[in-house]
């Protein structure tokens, strides 16, 4: 890949889906941002049109849920901007997709995380996410084999935006993976934090424990984590909390996944209120990432 020019301003490309972000992002560096635009034909495939006119330094910007059509996209985009000049070529992508399979758990099985991260790095010359789904992987540059594999998080942003509401909550985990998020979320305000324990026995069906020795009576809770999906793990740790006597449950995620009636599923379980970042558009976005993209994409 080429090496970074010595001119740091650039273009941002809004990929479908992620004007809004794009947008929000572009105006934190100070930079023009440009729209990429599809046309959908009758069998599925897609025209897209990029700016004529193209910097040697091009980010183009794509939230990556619902990932198997924005993937092509992306490889149109990128291959376009090279051809009409970009120098250097960086992805941001608030979410990054395909990261949690990072091994075979059958023989045949696609190792997902290795081949879409390979692709991006032929595509790209950086890549820019926040708080990717990494397991047995920690370091972005292992997933997506690039100079510059950049893992941001949204915790502390998270713990900010907690206590701008006025609140001094216990910070809540569901499982020991989240205590990173829950850790630098808490850390922002000196507030307690805590993670439960969890066993997956499926896709929808998970069995929770409270953390041991931590007082919930009384008190207000907020659960925090990377993604939320289907809802019932939070759902789950929202309802034994209230049963050992928290006052409140808020939910407060980086990722917005939410699929089927995971809202209706965590609402059910007695939570109060449900913020997310709007690293993927959604309804309950309240916490803006562009400014800590916007920094590290300026301290590059």
């Amino acid at each position: 890949m080429a090496a970074a020019p010595a001119d740091t301003s650039g273009l941002v490309l809004a990929l479908p889906g992620s004007e809004s972000g794009a947008r929000d992002f572009a105006a934190e560096l100070g930079w023009p941002c440009e729209p990429v635009r599809r046309h959908g034909f009758p069998d599925g495939e897609s025209r897209l049109t990029l700016p004529v006119e193209m910097p040697a330094r091009v980010v183009l910007f794509s939230s990556l849920h619902d990932p198997d059509a924005k993937l092509i996209a992306l490889m149109l985009a990128a291959a376009t901007a090279r051809e009409l000049g970009a120098h250097e070529l960086i992805l941001v992508a608030p979410y990054l997709c395909y990261m949690r399979q990072d091994i075979a758990f059958e023989p045949g099985q696609a190792v997902s995380q290795r081949i879409v991260g390979r692709f991006l790095a032929g595509l790209f010359d950086a890549v820019y996410t926040v708080d990717p789904h990494l397991h047995r992987v920690h370091l972005l540059s292992q997933a997506v084999p690039v100079a510059r594999a950049v893992a941001l998080t949204a915790a502390p942003e998270i713990g900010r935006f907690v206590l701008a509401q006025g609140m001094r909550p216990l910070i809540l985990g569901p499982d020991e993976e989240s205590l990173p998020w829950v850790r630098a979320a808490a850390q922002q305000g000196g507030l307690p934090h805590a993670v439960c324990r969890k066993l997956r026995l499926g896709d929808r069906a998970v069995e929770i424990e409270l953390p041991q020795g931590v007082a919930m009576h009384g008190r207000a809770v907020v659960l925090v984590d990377d993604i939320a999906s289907t809802g019932h793990t939070l759902a789950r740790c929202a309802a034994l909390a209230l049963g050992a006597g928290a006052a409140s449950v808020d939910v407060a995620v980086t990722h917005a996944l939410f699929a089927g009636d995971a809202l209706e599923v965590i609402r059910a379980a007695g939570v109060h209120r449900i913020w997310s970042t709007d690293a993927i558009p959604h309804e309950t976005n309240r916490i803006r990432i562009a400014p800590i993209l916007a920094e590290a994409l300026r301290g590059a």
